[in-house]
């Protein structure tokens, strides 16, 4: 029966509200859900970064008995141990995306995956330090990575969800910044205040110094998910407005034709190649500043820290008012192509300089153009997604092209280093990625 006037059917109100799931948001999202989505990348970021830095190639040397007679064995080890959990990545991304864009929770599509991969992730981050073998390194972590995966879809796809495309900018920033906040304040909970000053005493218990690091990682990242599930209000998607799901259905989703989406294609690919750049350039600095400047693997712990505070203020600033300014200009390209190229040029002053100085001039560089490309990358991607029935899905490929290189690299990487006995090599591999994903976003052509 037609509606007349106000008066609209069950039928119609459960229509529009799936219509409304599925709607580009148009109402700003307010300081205090920016500030939750923030605290919710710190927890993220820290609990993944810290390890991966520090906790996880020191724990990787102590495992393998001939590692500190053969360094490259545990360069080895460690990107083989990356490498694999990449794999889980390039599964765990896509399907959870998908998976959240059907879901029906009262709770809405994402918040339910934000739950569960926090949990799984947390829980990981504990098993993992204790054990003792490289099997179960690489089991636990592939553990690790796989529930940052779930709670990174989710947290990326609330961006897409719910906030206008004239704030995409600066609240990615928000998710850009608190990376390089996460890596020092991560480094600094497991190396310095947390075992040392606080836990000191406890750690000669029945408990290591690992032990504690990776379970203070596992609370913090669990209580700071709270803020944003409080405030990010999900309209629930229907059941009857759900898109059938099979897993032969998700992987012809999976191919996202160039030739009908080429924006889609050319930041994806764009996304790869910087990503890869950054990544060779930084997984294996701890290993750079141990053998490449034979300062030794205890020394480099503690000259690491530093370094991270100079690409922390450069990642900070830069993601910050970048993503402000091209949000202010309707401009997303340049800042893309600028950030690209300040990778590029800080990995080659590693290439032609050898010195823990050169090594600041490198960070800084290297942290203004991270964090210019990490938060206007993020939006531009946002607004080349083909359907918005799929974002979460689509966001899922877009993420396989951020930590499939994150997870790569110090594969490659070791594979350059040990082939080439030096790490020049990899660096210059580094900056030739940057510069051409910086020239692949030039083909852009429907985001200015």
């Amino acid at each position: 029966m037609p509606t007349t006037g106000d008066q609209m059917t069950t039928s119609e109100i459960t229509a529009k509200a799936s219509s409304a799931a599925f709607a580009e948001p148009q109402r700003a999202v307010t300081g205090a859900w920016i500030a939750a989505f923030a605290a919710a990348w710190l927890g993220v970021w820290m609990a993944q970064l810290g390890p991966f830095q520090v906790l996880l190639p020191v724990q990787v040397e102590e495992v393998l008995p001939t590692a500190s007679e053969h360094w490259t064995e545990s360069v080895m080890a460690f990107g083989i141990i990356s490498g694999i959990a990449g794999i889980c990545a390039i599964i765990a991304f896509p399907v959870t995306g998908a998976l959240s864009d059907r879901t029906t929770s009262r709770l809405g599509r994402r918040r339910p995956w934000v739950i569960g991969g926090a949990v799984l992730f947390a829980v990981s981050l504990v098993a993992l330090s204790f054990q003792t073998s490289i099997v179960g390194v690489g089991v636990f972590w592939s553990l690790v990575i796989t529930g940052f995966c779930i709670l990174a879809s989710a947290l990326t796809a609330l961006i897409s969800d719910q906030v206008p495309v004239r704030q995409r900018g600066f609240v990615s920033g928000w998710m850009s910044a608190p990376q390089a906040v996460g890596i020092i304040l991560g480094v600094l909970l497991v190396t310095e205040v947390l075992v040392v000053s606080v836990l000191g005493p406890l750690v000669t218990g029945i408990f290591t110094e690992r032990f504690y690091g990776y379970t203070a990682l596992a609370v913090l990242l669990l209580a700071l998910q709270l803020p944003i599930l409080a405030v990010a209000k999900e309209i629930p998607l229907e059941k009857a407005h759900r898109q059938r799901f099979s897993f032969l259905g998700m992987l012809r989703g999976m191919w996202i034709s160039p030739r009908k989406h080429p924006d889609f294609a050319w930041t994806l690919t764009s996304r790869v190649l910087v990503n890869t750049g950054n990544a060779l350039g930084t997984g294996l600095l701890l290993y750079y500043l141990a053998y490449g400047l034979e300062i030794g693997i205890d020394d480099a712990e503690e000259a690491l820290l530093p370094l991270i505070v100079v690409y922390l203020i450069g990642v900070v600033i830069s993601a910050l008012i970048v993503g402000y300014l091209s949000d202010r200009l309707a401009r997303r390209k340049i800042f893309v192509i600028w950030g690209a190229l300040s990778q590029a040029v800080a990995a080659f002053v590693l290439v032609f300089v050898t010195s823990y100085e050169a090594t600041f001039v490198a960070g800084a560089l290297l942290g203004l153009g991270y964090g210019a490309f990490l938060a206007v990358d993020q939006a531009l991607a946002t607004q080349v997604l083909p359907d918005p029935h799929d974002r979460g899905k689509d966001l899922g490929i877009m993420n396989i092209a951020f930590q499939v290189p994150q997870a790569l690299a110090p594969l490659l990487g070791a594979l350059v280093v040990v082939s080439l006995e030096g790490f020049r090599g990899l660096f210059m591999l580094a900056a030739l990625a940057a510069a051409i994903g910086a020239a692949v976003v030039g083909l852009v052509r429907d985001v200015k």
